[in-house]
């Protein structure tokens, strides 16, 4: 298999296991949280920030980890990755992340094909994934630039606290809003809700690289 097949089936692998977890800690969560909606939720964030760590530390060297579009097109606009392997990494991160949908429920003895229908609309709901995704791309940004060995836990522990300081416990990456459209568990979000949600991220995402171009110049290493 050649270099570009290889980057693509990591982001498939990668986002497989991020979706497997992100739902499927959800479920695990709420059947033994006794309906404390803040200790599933502090339980999902733990499993999902403990499980980006390790899937970062494992395919970053082979893809970059992206596991999120939004991520993805960042890098291709500045150069990090060839617009070529654009539409294989965002077909995989999608694929991926329905995968591990499925997989999730499967291994949790869910209906397999569901659709959500928990209500994330409202302004502050989107202002939430632009705030989660901006923050998220200034991490990612500054850490690959200057201190790159740290990108895998300081995303790790990002997204771990996004989870609470952010009305919408933070989704920040299309393919996993796409993907949890498509759960009727603790971590769906309507369909119809989706396209506010990957709006504002994109917007966020889009912000925080112009942002960091200025703030942390891709020829500023240490």
């Amino acid at each position: 298999m050649t270099t570009s097949g290889r980057k693509v089936v990591a982001e498939f692998i990668g986002t497989v296991f991020l979706l497997a977890v992100v739902v499927g800690s959800g479920i695990m969560a709420e059947r033994l949280s006794g309906g404390n909606a803040g200790l599933a939720l502090l339980a999902s964030a733990v499993a999902t920030g403990a499980a980006l760590a390790a899937l970062i530390a494992a395919f970053a060297p082979i893809s970059g980890a992206h596991f999120n579009p939004a991520v993805t097109i960042s890098d291709a606009s500045q150069g990090g990755l060839r617009w070529g392997l654009v539409p294989g990494y965002l077909a995989a991160q999608l694929a991926g992340a329905y995968v591990g949908v499925l997989m999730a429920h499967a291994m949790f003895a869910e209906r397999i094909f569901m659709v959500s229908t928990r209500d994330r609309s409202g302004g502050s709901q989107m202002f939430s994934e632009f705030v989660a995704t901006f923050g998220l791309l200034m991490v990612i940004w500054a850490c690959s630039r200057r201190r790159a060995g740290s990108v895998a836990l300081a995303v790790a522990g990002y997204i771990t606290a996004a989870y609470w300081f952010t009305a919408s416990t933070s989704f920040a990456n299309p393919a996993v809003t796409i993907a949890r459209s498509l759960t009727e568990t603790f971590s769906g979000i309507r369909p119809s809700d989706v396209p506010g949600f990957i709006s504002a991220q994109l917007l966020g995402a889009a912000a925080a690289t112009w942002l960091c171009r200025w703030l942390v110049p891709p020829d500023q290493t240490t």
